[in-house]
Order: C-alpha cells, then structure tokens, then sequence
C-alpha cells in the first residue's frame, strides 16, 4: 500500500558564541533579526549563561545546560514538542521499527512524576499488570521527582535479563506498592489476528510503526484464508494503541477504503494544506467493519477512526477517544540530535479537528471494571487535561478523557462482544445510562 507523500526539509541553524552577546540565533531569520525585543531576551539569555558558567557553585555541565534550554524552548509551545539529544534520537528510530529494549511501556510526565499512558501487548510491563494512569514515583527505589522523563526512561531501559522495580501509586488514598520486572527485548508486533465467533475477522493495532501497514495486509490475508472468504466482518481494535507514523495511520486506513479522503494535513498558514486519499481497493471488499476505541486511543488512532467514520465505511463502538489531533515532524539536527516539533494539525475528511475533542463512539460501551479496579483512576484525562496543550481551532467545548480499561479475558470484554454482536446483525445500543437511569447491559435485538 502505497502513499504518494512530499517529504519537506527543513532546517534549524544554532549559532554559538564565547560571550555572553549572542548564543542562538531564533527561528525566523529576517524577522528575528529585525526584532529588538528578540535581540534583548537573546542578549538575557546569555547573560544568564555566562553568570551560571562562572559563578555556579560547582562546574556546570554547558551541554546538559544548553540541552536543557533548547528541550525548555519547545517543550514550552505544547505537550508533544520536544528535544533529543544523539542518543534519544537513535532510540526513537529504533522504536519506530518496532524491536528495542527494556520494559514496553509508553509513559509521559505529570506533576514531577512517570505517569503510565499504556503497556504494550505482551511486554513486561503488560504482563506485570502496569495499568494506565499507574503514577511511578521511584525507579529501582530512587525518587523520579526532579528528572526529566528522557532520565526516567533511561533508567528504566538496561540490558535484557536484567531486573527493575517501580515503585507504583495506582490509589492516592492506599500506600504505593513495588512491581518487579525484568527487562527484556521489546519487539512490538503491530498487528495482531483472530478468527472471534468462527466468522469475525479480529484485527488488533498496538502501535503504527513501520510494521503496521504491511502487517495489516499480512493478516487479512491469513483470515480470510482461515474463514474461507465468509467472514461477516471485521473488527480493529485501536483501543490504548498511543499512535506512532502518519504514513501508517494513512496505510491503514486505505486498507479499508476504495476513494475518498484519509486525513488533511494543515500547517500555519493557509496555504499549507496537505491531503491524503486512498490509492487502492479495499482488502476486506467492503465487509462490515467496527472500530474500537477508548480514553487510551490517540493520534493515528484517531486518524484512522475518523476516517472511517467519516467515509461511512465503519462503525465505531468504545468509548471517547483521546484527543491528540496535531502532527510532529522530527527535524535532525546534523549530529546534535533532532527535535520533534509540532507543525501541523490533522482533520478528519468532513473538515473537523478532534485536537482537545477526541473523536466520539457511534455506540457508546463502557466496559465494567473489576472489584479490585473500582473507584481507582482507570480514566484519561484525554489531551484537554495536558497543561499547554493546543486548542481545537474550531473552538467550543473540549473533550474530556474516557476509560482506559480493557479486560484480558475476552469473554469478559463488553465492547468486543458488542462488536461481534453488531456484525451478526443484532442491534446493539450503549450501556451508559441517562442521568437517573439505572446502568444496563447493552441491549440487543434482531434487525
């Protein structure tokens, strides 16, 4: 499945200089350079600089410093803009081709400490049982307040077979118990296959890295050999999937489409406008289709869901998705490392930006949760609940989070069963009641 893509070049020139008169020069060139009040916080900057070289109680480590200003500059501008130095950058490509080490989990930071977004399938810490929202607050039994989250990943990241503890607050009200892992060679296997009630094609995205688009592919294939070509239909499984390629999310989507728009891309200006279309036929011919979500689905996730939605070509059952609908372009940096900015926001084909929204199940299931999960945070705050996040540029009321909860055992999985339910023809409605009603199993009937 090919794309026909633009891939733009961009650059970032940083200049240096012994005195404190000059450090950097700002984005913009020209503009900055007739720009009085840029010069003078430049010229404060390095004021600041040069006191701390010289007057710092200890010996200053000037490239921690000046990594530490440039990663405090983006991350600034909004949640998901950031700096990496060398290593951090060789990391993230070898996490986008989907084999890395350590534990597989993707986390972000909250309030000075390692918050859980989602383990991966199968990974240490999904069979440690780490849930998201988990808070860790030490690494190995020492306090993750006052690093950075690259210095809390690394610490987390080792040789394979050897152990880690993290120390986890899952109820601010209980005591913070310790989980113990070892770690181990991560190889995220995107896509995941079932045949689910003998005739539905189950089809689970952990992640879009590299391997997404040709898994995808790979797994239909092998269904519809398993079932003979008489599947009722299939079912794709985004939920707690945190996001990953553009081109993948793309990918993914054409896979499922004949035409018609994926997803427009829209920079800062008006003229910056890319859009995608589907390129070929659709795998599946045109069976039904649902697509679950949840609070834990976000950016291509949701590329992917609110183009189906859009085009009519699925149903969406789950819950309120996350609500990342920006775009990160990951500039290198010659060999200083890259950094990921946030240049585009994306919009699903009818026009609309899910950024702080999240895109809305056509039939809302909440799944229950067990005893032992009741009345602790099982729910994203979704991207409206991050401090500096962008706002939507349509304006109105922003979306909060969703439950990020899914059962292992599958026969305990209410939106997977209303999926299957609804691909048998039985009409499913949600199970979220009214103010004042009593809650209800989904409700079933024949068509």
């Amino acid at each position: 499945m090919k794309m026909k893509t633009t891939i733009k070049s961009l650059g970032l020139v940083l200049i240096g200089a012994a005195s404190a008169a000059v450090l950097m020069q700002a984005f913009g060139g020209a503009t900055a350079a007739t720009n009085a009040d840029t010069y003078k916080l430049l010229n404060l900057f390095g004021d600041v600089y040069d006191r701390v070289r010289s007057d710092y109680v200890e010996k200053p480590d000037e490239q921690k410093m000046m990594e530490a200003a440039i990663n405090g500059m983006l991350t600034s501008l909004d949640p998901h803009s950031s700096y990496m130095n060398v290593k951090e950058f060789a990391d993230m490509n070898v996490k986008t081709k989907g084999e890395f080490g350590g534990l597989g989990i993707e986390v972000t930071m909250e309030g000075g400490v390692v918050k859980v977004v989602s383990p991966y399938d199968g990974t240490p810490a999904a069979k440690a049982g780490l849930l998201t929202n988990d808070l860790i607050i030490k690494i190995d039994g020492k306090d993750v307040q006052g690093i950075t989250l690259n210095e809390a990943v690394d610490k987390m990241r080792g040789a394979v077979n050897t152990p880690v503890t993290l120390t986890i607050v899952r109820d601010k009200k209980k005591e913070p118990f310790d989980v113990k892992m070892v770690r181990d060679v991560i190889k995220i296997e995107s896509v995941k296959s079932s045949v689910e009630a003998d005739d539905i094609g189950y089809l689970r995205i952990s992640t879009f890295n590299e391997q997404a688009d040709d898994g995808m592919e790979k797994a239909i294939n092998e269904l519809d050999k398993k079932m003979g070509g008489k599947e009722k239909g299939f079912i794709l499984d985004l939920r707690n999937n945190p996001g990953g390629l553009l081109q993948q999310a793309i990918a993914v989507s054409d896979t499922f489409m004949e035409k018609g728009e994926v997803v427009s891309t829209r920079g800062r200006n008006a003229d910056q406008v890319e859009r995608y279309t589907a390129q070929k036929g659709d795998l599946t011919n045109g069976k039904p289709l649902v697509v679950l979500i949840n609070g834990g689905s976000a950016s291509a996730s949701e590329i992917v869901a609110g183009a189906l939605q859009d085009q009519k070509r699925a149903t969406i059952i789950g819950t309120r998705s996350f609500g990342k609908g920006s775009v990160q372009t990951i500039i290198p940096l010659g060999n200083e490392g890259a950094m990921r900015l946030t240049t585009q926001r994306y919009f699903t084909p009818s026009g609309r930006s899910i950024q702080a929204k999240g895109i809305d199940a056509d039939i809302v299931i909440e799944e229950a949760l067990p005893p032992e999960l009741i009345g602790k945070n099982v729910s994203t705050e979704g991207e409206a609940g991050l401090n500096g996040h962008l706002a939507n540029p349509g304006g109105g009321t922003e979306g909060g989070g969703s439950s990020a909860y899914v059962p292992q055992d599958k026969t305990k999985d209410a939106q997977l069963k209303a999926a299957i339910d609804f691909l048998h023809g039985m009409k499913v409605v949600t199970n979220v009641p009214k103010p004042g009603d009593k809650p209800a199993d989904p409700v079933k009937q024949s068509n």
